[in-house]
């Protein structure tokens, strides 16, 4: 007898869900907010998952009406929603919907949109404030929230980039200080709002057969390898200023890292998790420059707007290690670079090889090559892979090497899943800063980066459509090889 497949309901059926909520989204008009916000919080609405009395408020310095707001919100869950915006869900989503322009030295509006908003909801609702706003706003953005009182009794979600080096970052979390408590501060780092990450957490603590093997007795090597097959794609104002290490490495990479190697927490809690994690990056050695190799894509400096001389990288990686009991001896090789060969998301474990000397050398040397990894793929909805050695059928007793995969989307209802920005956005109103960066965490990053600011290694050339500069690439590796390339 077969069981039933699957059907499909709301998305975490079991998930508590937030207290009232007046949400105030900055950058309301922009990009972000078209591609993920909206988008989202209707996502999140249509699941059953937002209030059960919410308020949106959108604000940007230019001012448009409530009708204009909606009908821009309308076009953007349309062109990247997941669903189409009609029906009863959309028509009242679209009615928790309003703005108030918050231009400089005239916040009125804004302040006059939450307070209707507040009073909408009774005067007793939760606040929630979204900064998608550029570097250059944030200072005068959190102080304007003091004086005004918008921050008082708010959680405030600060979108990256968290700094540009350890004096940035700390002038950074001072102006948020003055404002926030860190209890209410949420970095988001869309990477820790994907499924697969949690899936690493539970792959790895609520299985006992691999925990145990989880450490430097038995893993040789460990890869985190973000490249992108897309180029910069015109947005040189940003990308020239910032490079691959700041831009992915710093804040994706790292947190990720974060994540493989913590010890295991006593809970899932958001003061357990980050706690562990940010132990590991305590334990990172500083990173030198000559373990890292910064790379350029042929044709990088002919981009619109990229300065004709421009040193920036366009690809970065980095070896480093943890010092610590669990890890001490293990290379951690970190990648992403933009215009390479694929758009992955992996994390690869290397075993250490076992003896081979009962097998003939001209059947066991290539496969060994191709064997002994665990390769967590998490791009959503991700995926499992255990490359191991077996025989080949036949006479002789050859080696090669097979794949055992799980696929998530096999196995569950990846329907019900919520995207990074969906899933980051619901813990932050229900107050959980499990997958959120702290303070302390992003400081201790920008200062195990400080010798490699301070020397940067140059820029080597590379072929778009490659992996990044061959040789470099291969010594920064050895003796160990980059899974992706397989080189």
């Amino acid at each position: 007898m077969t069981s039933p497949s699957p059907r499909p309901g709301p998305a975490h059926e079991s998930h508590r869900r937030p207290g009232d909520h007046v949400l105030i989204l900055f950058g309301a008009t922009g990009d972000l907010a078209k591609r993920k916000l909206l988008p989202g919080l209707f996502h999140l609405a249509e699941a059953g998952l937002m209030p059960d009395r919410y308020r949106v408020v959108g604000t940007a310095r230019r001012p448009i009406t409530d009708k204009q707001f909606r009908e821009q919100a309308r076009e953007a869950v349309a062109e990247f929603g997941s669903s189409k915006p009609d029906g009863a869900a959309w028509t009242a989503f679209a009615q928790a919907l309003s703005f108030g322009s918050s231009a400089p030295g005239d916040t009125l509006p804004l302040e006059s949109a939450v307070q209707r908003a507040e009073a909408d909801l009774g005067g007793a609702a939760h606040k929630l404030i979204h900064l998608a706003i550029p570097p250059v706003a944030f200072e005068s953005t959190v102080t304007m929230l003091g004086r005004t009182g918008l921050a008082s009794g708010a959680r405030v979600i600060v979108e990256k980039p968290f700094g540009t080096d350890l004096a940035s970052a700390r002038a950074l979390n001072h102006t948020l200080h003055q404002v926030f408590d860190e209890s209410r501060i949420f970095r988001i780092d869309h990477f820790l709002g994907k499924e697969s990450v949690d899936n690493i957490l539970a792959f790895r603590f609520a299985n006992g057969l691999f925990e145990p093997i989880w450490n430097r007795q038995h893993i040789s090597y460990v890869q985190i390898d973000v490249p992108e097959s897309l180029s910069i794609e015109g947005r040189a104002g940003f990308y020239d200023q910032t490079g691959a290490y700041s831009d992915m490495i710093v804040t994706h990479l790292f947190q990720v890292l974060g994540f493989v190697a913590m010890e295991p927490p006593t809970s899932l809690g958001g003061q357990h998790l980050r706690q562990e994690k940010d132990k590991v990056f305590d334990a990172l050695r500083p990173l030198s420059p000559e373990h890292v190799v910064r790379g350029q894509y042929e044709g990088y400096r002919s981009e619109p707007g990229v300065a004709p001389d421009s040193d920036t990288e366009t690809l970065a990686a980095v070896r480093t290690e943890i010092d610590n009991w669990r890890w001490k001896g293990v290379p951690f090789l970190l990648r992403s670079g933009k215009s390479l060969a694929a758009s992955r998301q992996v994390v690869t474990l290397g075993f250490h090889e076992p003896p081979l000397h009962m097998f003939p050398v001209h059947h066991r040397d290539a496969a060994a090559r191709r064997g002994n990894e665990l390769v967590i793929d998490f791009a959503d909805p991700g995926t499992v892979t255990a490359d191991f050695l077996a025989k080949e059928p036949g006479a002789a007793l050859s080696l090669a090497s097979a794949h055992m995969v799980f696929r998530y989307q096999d196995s569950f209802c990846t329907a019900n899943g919520l995207e990074g920005y969906e899933r980051l956005i619901l813990d932050a109103m229900l107050g959980n800063q499990a997958l959120f960066t702290d303070a302390a965490g992003i400081e201790r990053l920008w200062e195990v980066s400080a010798p490699l600011q301070a020397d940067p290694p140059p820029v080597q050339p590379y072929a778009q459509g490659s992996w990044g500069p061959e040789r470099a690439l291969h010594r920064l590796a050895a003796p160990y090889r980059w899974h992706l390339d397989g080189s």
